[in-house]
Formats: C-alpha cells, structure tokens, sequence
C-alpha cells in the first residue's frame, strides 16, 4: 500500500537507512520538475560540530516540529546547535543581528529559516566567507547559500487551490471566499499567493477579502473576525495554520461551524486536529519533521565537503479527513509533549 510504503520511509532514522525526497531538476529552482530519490543520510558525523540555528519564531507548531526534527537529528549525528528565533516576520532587522552574531561564536555551519525572500542576501554573503549557510524551509535568494532544504511554498499554495477546486470547479455555481496568506513581505508567503491564485483560477471560487498579518494566533483572531463582520456572505476561509486554528474557535462561537469552510495551507498540531474532528477541509503537509532533519544533515555535509544533493525536500501530500489516519503525523508533527529546544550538546 502507498501509505504504509512512505510511513515506513518516515520512520525515525535509527530503523531505516533512507528519506524519500524530491529533488528539483536545477537546484534552488521551485519551478524545475522534480525527481523522487531515496536519500542516504550520513550515519554520523566527523566530529562534533557546532551550528548556529535561526528561526522566523516559534510561534506555532509547524516551527516546533521543525525543531524537534532538528534536535532529533543532531542529537543522532552527534552535533551540537544553539537556537535564536526573530520573533515573528516583521523582524527583518532583528534577523540580521542574530546572522552577524552567529560569525562571533565560532560555529561551523549556520542554518537559516528566513524572514524574506532578499532581506537577508548581505548578511547571508558576509557570513557565508566564514561557514557555510543552509537556508531551511523558507525560500530565499541563492547569494550565498550552500544548500536548501526546503519545498516549492508555490505548490503548498496551489495545493490548498485545488481542494477548492476539486469542491467548486470552474463553471460550477460560484462561491465567496476569504484569503490569508500571512506576513506582508515574508518569501514563502509570495509563493503560496501564487500558487494558490493559479490553482483557484480552475474553480468557481471568487476572493472577495485578502488580508496579509503575522502567523500568530492573536493577530490571525482578528483578521477573521474582520472578515466575518464585514463579509457575513463569505463561504470559505483559506490560509495560513494558525488563521486556520484561529478560524475555528471563531465560527463555533458564531454559530457558524459546518457553514463555513476552512482550508490551511500547511499543517500544525492545530490543523491536525481540525481535520480529524471535521473542522478543517484540508491541508498539505511538506513534512516540516523531516525537513529540520534534512537541514541538519546538510549542514554537516556542507562543513564536511560532503554535499551531493544541494537542494531536496520531502514530497507535498494533501491530508483530508478521508486519508488522515492512514498519513498519520510521523514526520510532519512533533510529539505533543515537545518543548522547545534552544541549544543541544554532544
């Protein structure tokens, strides 16, 4: 069976020798096809190299799983990391600061999840003089970067359009939708517009609000509510994790659960959640597990002279509530009882 074949390929490293990734054609070109390959990470690493980690934030749990992969990864290669988040994706200048100070700590190798897609390219090309630089699940301009490990956020969005789609096609009766795809200015949020509004074009679907706001659960509240006041017609909500978490307490309380549809555009513990109980219509997962330990082992590939594969990322795969217990989280969540994890020692 297909499902069980990949959930045995994501269980942890210790009891299979390989990851099934997809690998773009041309590196760090989203827009190249893809092939599938089955991925032999290192089985330790030369010595215990320090990496100097950056987030965007912590402020959900797709970060947190990212984390957890990365901890579980470092902790098997035997390196070590210290952790620093932005804060959220309006902190460009503070990102900078955490790339500048990650060249006086004597690390190795740094691992970057970008807050913009260009932002960063002169502090990316300073340090990179210094250590390699892994730019990890955001997009972000090449200057300087050694290796990605990430997914094209263009399909994520039109991942999250075609379920739409798929509901509505073109020529169906049409119907009113609200879209979120989170911070103004942040790389991966570009991408997911793009795709998303390409996949949407094949539906009836019709975006009557968009509104753009930081990936915390607060702010998400508020653009929800915006819309419901001022849209009450709206049919689907559709957009970032947390704006699907937030959604959902939302239209309980407004007595609008089950009339109106909501959508992610990635997975977290939240979305989860919803799609199991019949909250959420859908979400793709990029496996953000396997990314953070994807990053990890090209970092040491990377300081190691090892890299082969430059640019790899697990394949996108959309759960619903038909085929949720059958993709289950490994690979994709961290264990409920993760906490974060700033800095890991060998």
């Amino acid at each position: 069976m297909l499902w069980a074949g990949l959930l045995g390929l994501l269980a942890p490293v210790a009891q299979a020798e390989t990851w099934p990734l997809q690998v773009p054609g041309v590196a760090f070109d989203d827009d190249s096809p893809t092939h599938p390959v089955l991925y032999q990470p290192l089985a330790r690493a030369a010595r215990p190299w320090r990496l100097c980690v950056i987030y965007p934030h912590l402020k959900d749990g797709y970060w947190l799983s990212v984390n957890y992969g990365m901890v579980e990864e470092a902790k098997r290669l035997g390196v070590s990391f210290d952790l620093y988040e932005a804060g959220g994706y309006p902190n460009l200048a503070r990102q900078i600061e955490q790339i500048a100070a990650c060249g006086t700590r004597q690390m190795d190798a740094l691992i970057l999840g970008p807050v913009s897609y260009d932002g960063l390219t002169a502090a990316v090309v300073d340090i990179a003089q210094q250590m390699p630089v892994i730019a990890a699940v955001n997009d972000m301009a090449d200057t300087g970067i050694a290796a990605k490990a990430s997914v094209p956020w263009r399909e994520m969005g039109a991942m999250a359009g075609r379920a739409i789609a798929q509901r509505h096609p073109k020529g169906s009766a049409p119907v009113r939708l609200a879209w979120f795809p989170g911070p103004t200015g942040a790389g991966w949020v570009q991408f997911v517009d793009q795709g998303f509004r390409a996949a949407l074009a094949e539906s009836s679907a019709q975006i009557v609000a968009t509104r753009f706001g930081d990936t915390g659960i607060e702010q998400q509240v508020l653009l929800v509510e915006d819309v419901l006041d001022q849209l009450p017609g709206v049919e689907y909500l559709v957009g970032s994790g947390p704006m699907a978490e937030a959604a959902v307490p939302v239209l309980r309380a407004r007595g609008l659960t089950g009339e109106i549809g909501v959508v992610s555009t990635y997975i977290s513990h939240g979305v989860y959640r919803g799609i199991k109980r019949g909250r959420i219509l859908a979400a793709p997962t990029d496996f953000a597990v396997l990314q953070g330990r994807l990053a990890i082992e090209m970092a040491v590939r990377a300081i190691e002279g090892k890299l082969t594969i430059r640019h790899a990322g697990p394949q996108i795969v959309t759960i619903t509530p038909d085929n949720i217990e059958a993709i289950g989280t490994e690979g994709s969540l961290a264990p409920a009882s993760f906490v974060p994890v700033f800095d890991v020692s060998n």
